[in-house]
């Protein structure tokens, strides 16, 4: 496995104006070191406790996203140097990110999580729900977060037709609501959709940012 092959070859394949998140949950510090060496820059854990080990001992220009699902008593760790957090599913979630911003006096940005996959395993809100946030007068007081897209998880199987319409659906109502959206904290650019057995697909429904682990790392080790 040679981790700056992988990044070079998942680049070469995805537009300029993609993200590529490299998913570095249970990986170890020298992983990422190779990654960041490669030019990596922007990398995804799903706890924010490793997550924050591994910030205190790697490079500070490194964007770090929090990408699993997001407890509220935990944000405090990570609100002094979280670039972007993915899976936002809860209005009162967004309210602590809020707090927690403030007291170091940042801006946090916030993907909502919508709920697009056909599972009952996954997280995530309703179109609708997520409609009644953006249009909530509640939201515009919460002046250190910003929403800047929407990420979602599709159905975890092969059938290319049902993923093609999961992402085609979000894509569809994040165009819709970037007309729509106007508010200071809120500004849409972001589409997160993608991991790695089913990113260029996303790619082509419109996603500008996919979340990659095993294509870049190999294997994912359980602990």
């Amino acid at each position: 496995m040679n981790i700056k092959e992988n990044l070079k070859n998942i680049h070469n394949n995805i537009p300029e104006n993609v993200t590529l998140v490299a998913v570095s949950k249970t990986k170890p510090v020298a992983d990422l070191q190779e990654a960041y060496n490669a030019g990596q820059r922007v990398f995804g854990e799903n706890k924010i406790q490793e997550m924050v080990e591994k910030f205190e001992v790697l490079p500070k220009d490194i964007k770090w996203h929090m990408i699993g699902h997001l407890q509220s008593n935990k944000v405090k760790y990570m609100a002094n140097f979280v670039d972007l957090i993915h899976g936002v599913d809860k209005f009162s979630t967004l309210k602590e990110i809020n707090k927690q911003a403030q007291k170091h006096d940042r801006i946090i940005n916030c993907l909502l999580q919508a709920k697009i996959a056909k599972e009952d395993t996954k997280f995530g809100l309703s179109f609708e729900d997520i409609e009644e946030i953006l249009n909530s007068s509640e939201l515009k007081d919460l002046e250190n977060i910003k929403i800047v897209g929407f990420m979602g998880m599709a159905t975890f199987t092969d059938n290319q037709e049902q993923l093609n319409e999961e992402f085609s659906a979000l894509n569809t109502f994040f165009e819709v609501q970037k007309l729509k959206t106007v508010s200071k904290n809120c500004q849409l650019n972001t589409l997160s959709m993608g991991m790695s057995g089913d990113y260029q697909l996303a790619i082509e429904n419109g996603s500008t940012m996919i979340r990659v682990g095993s294509s870049i790392f190999g294997s994912r080790n359980y602990n």
